[in-house]
């Protein structure tokens, strides 16, 4: 079972090669909706590793998945604020703080996901896609130069990637609204 501790450490080593990670973060859209999801997706990975060798440590600290839930929201939000990624760009800490911190959150939501009711993972989606739709109208809205690090076309087209986002986000919530789920229901039963 150590398949996902390799691809997660594989991804995580892949990004922090300084050349792709300068890259990475030299476009701004790339480095909010490329990179940043990149690194919650080796903290998943990572995660899946560990809950297998480790499940009473996740049993004490996130028994009802709450908990990782709130960090995760709080984090991610962190991640979003366009002042955190040019701090990201110009102080070493917070780089360091981006490639510890959002792994961490992928640990925590690979184990909280399991364990919230469907109603908590309803409101976490819903929440994102109104972040990502009120992300996307700043972005896109601002007249002025939001982050310091980036030129206001980039700015421009990250809105639209999240206005993108949010569209997707809107089409998968119609779909599964509009289909039918009464086999799924017969098999958790």
């Amino acid at each position: 079972m150590k398949k996902p501790l390799v691809i997660g450490s594989l991804i995580l080593l892949i990004l922090i090669i300084p050349p792709i990670r300068i890259y990475m973060e030299s476009i701004m859209i790339i480095h909010m909706l490329i990179q940043l999801p990149l690194l919650i997706v080796v903290g998943w990975f990572i995660g899946e590793f560990l809950m297998d060798k480790a499940p009473r440590v996740f049993e004490l600290l996130n028994d009802n998945g709450i908990p990782g839930i709130i960090v995760f929201v709080a984090i991610t939000m962190f991640w979003m604020l366009p002042r955190t990624l040019d701090e990201a760009l110009t102080f070493p800490l917070y780089e360091l703080f981006k490639f510890i911190s959002l792994p961490l959150v992928g640990i925590l939501l690979v184990d909280s996901w399991r364990k919230i009711k469907v109603f908590g993972r309803v409101f976490i989606f819903l929440n994102y896609l109104s972040m990502f739709g009120l992300m996307g109208w700043l972005y896109l809205d601002s007249p002025i130069q939001i982050c310091n690090n980036y030129l206001l076309a980039q700015q421009k087209i990250l809105g639209w990637g999240f206005i993108f986002i949010t569209a997707l986000m809107v089409m998968y919530v119609l779909q599964y609204v509009f289909t039918d789920h009464s086999a799924e229901e017969d098999i958790s039963e």
